[in-house]
């Protein structure tokens, strides 16, 4: 059986005012901390991996540790612009990077594999953009208008009612984007 894959972005977990930048629909920070950790772990197991794309927390070192260890999953970072906190722990984190090429096994493929760009922030183009590669990022807060013709999309938990999205949520979204191969075949 596959390993349970899930994507996320954007906690900012100790940021009292993303709840005013995004209107999000939390009554105090204490409030979005506790139903953002309830969310995770509804969705997320022990055993379970988590790419989580960036913006973890602006909280202080100590308070950052304590909501991570109520985290579930093996989480591997990819480093936003506000990750100075997170990396005070990073023995938490299976990995820290700036960018990932994750290669998932996928039957579904020609190749038997699927490639994803894990990066904190939203690109035009990347590595196998052309070949059906996807892209999948955080940072705009849902701000950004989704490309159908492209193979990208927000993991962040603003757009994912503050869960995060399991790899084959997003298999479902990619297969109704209208993207086609520019350098295959024509009709």
């Amino acid at each position: 059986m596959k390993p349970n894959i899930f994507f996320t972005a954007d906690h900012h977990f100790g940021h009292e005012n993303i709840i005013k930048f995004s209107e999000r629909p939390f009554e105090s920070m204490e409030h979005m901390n506790q139903e953002l950790i309830k969310r995770w772990n509804e969705r997320i197991n022990p055993g379970d991996t988590v790419y989580h794309l960036g913006d973890f927390s602006l909280g202080k070192p100590d308070f950052t540790k304590e909501i991570l260890d109520q985290l579930n999953g093996n989480i591997h970072l990819i480093k936003g612009n506000h990750e100075g906190v997170a990396l005070t722990y990073p023995k938490r984190f299976a990995s820290i990077r700036d960018y990932h090429e994750l290669k998932i096994d996928e039957l579904d493929n020609q190749n038997g594999k699927q490639k994803i760009i894990l990066f904190h922030y939203a690109m035009r183009t990347w590595n196998g953009s052309h070949r059906g590669v996807w892209q999948l990022y955080g940072h705009s807060h849902g701000t950004l208008p989704d490309d159908e013709m492209a193979l990208s999309f927000d993991v962040g938990v603003d757009c994912h009612d503050f869960y995060p999205v399991s790899y084959e949520e997003v298999k479902e979204i990619m297969k109704k984007k209208k993207w086609t191969p520019p350098f295959g075949p024509r009709e």
